[in-house]
């Protein structure tokens, strides 16, 4: 598997990416936009999650497919982008028909970054505004690190940021992940810049530097905070059912597993919506190697996010590079 021509999400064929970032909040929003409906299941494996719309997802549920799907900052606030992410959609005529009227269906997730120095005493909640904003912006082009839902996220040590990679297999699907890294534990190892994930890299899309040659035993974390999660997208153009892309949502969280340490803590919110923009047929082996796919492109995503991640004033932690260099 090699990566797509950009290796971002956005090589999935059918879809599109937009953010909106606040530098004064030090939050945003990133929102993934099909060019149709999209069928999407989910998973969660944090003990703290905050979620809008996802139980539809369900593969016994009755709405077949999604328009949309959001992550964002701002804790249970950043629900809220879903409200203009579907004014957006609305304005476009999308949605789900339901009695004459049209619904556009837009599952959220959100991570914590209250905390992180940023301007929050605002009188109105700004998500709503910032949902739509990242909507209207939405292109093949994503920029990484310290960008939309990924503004002020961190990690243990360091900031965090939006990630995405890609993978094409040799029947030619493609799977894509993008993700906002705000985990409780290291994306790095001990006290050097090596990543977890230095394994899947490719192309030295991370700074290629490799496995850590001593592994700490012991990895540090945010002690007992609970501003944590890290919430992703993984997407084929592979066509799935809403049992099969709860599957991929499923098998996508090893990714994570292989690039934060420690992952799926009680106090982090993990979760992964998986999306098909269903323009490819699947054969036997697409079928074994898709969620490894899957798993691979997150936890390579969650490198690219903490190593692109830029300084911004009074930041709590640095950046890898400010660390690093």
């Amino acid at each position: 598997m090699r990566p797509g021509p950009a290796n971002l999400i956005t090589d999935v064929a059918g879809l599109s990416v937009g953010q909106a970032t606040d530098l004064r909040r030090k939050s945003g929003v990133t929102v993934v936009v099909g060019d149709g409906p999209m069928v999407t299941g989910v998973h969660v494996m944090g003990g703290a999650p905050g979620t809008r719309e996802t139980d539809l997802l369900r593969p016994d549920a009755m709405v077949p497919a999604v328009d949309a799907l959001v992550l964002s900052g701002g804790s249970a606030f950043g629900l809220a982008a879903a409200d203009g992410v579907m004014e957006g959609l609305a304005g476009d005529g999308r949605g789900f028909e339901a009695a004459g009227h049209r619904v556009p269906i837009v599952p959220a997730a959100i991570l914590f970054d209250l905390a992180n120095g940023g301007d929050k005493d605002w009188a109105q909640n700004p998500y709503p505004e910032l949902g739509l904003q990242a909507y209207r912006a939405r292109r093949s082009e994503i920029e990484l690190g310290s960008h939309g839902a990924g503004t002020g996220a961190t990690v243990a040590g360091l900031k965090g940021g939006i990630g995405s990679a890609s993978a094409v297999l040799a029947s030619g699907v493609t799977v894509g992940a993008l993700v906002a890294v705000n985990a409780l534990g290291q994306v790095t190892v001990g006290d050097g810049p090596h990543f977890w994930a230095a394994p899947f890299e490719q192309d030295d899309e991370f700074g290629g530097l490799g496995p850590a040659p001593d592994p700490a035993p012991s990895p540090r974390t945010k002690l007992f905070s609970a501003a944590n999660t890290t919430i992703a997208v993984v997407a084929t153009d592979a066509r799935l059912t809403k049992a099969e892309a709860t599957r991929l949502a499923t098998a996508a969280h090893d990714g994570m597993a292989r690039a934060i340490v420690p992952a799926h803590t009680p106090m982090d919110g993990d979760l992964v919506f998986a999306a098909s923009t269903g323009q490819h047929d699947m054969n036997d082996t697409d079928r074994l190697l898709l969620g490894h796919a899957a798993a691979t492109c997150l936890a390579r995503a969650i490198g690219r996010a903490v190593f692109h991640a830029l300084p911004a004033p009074e930041d709590r932690v640095p950046t890898w590079r400010q660390t690093f260099g």
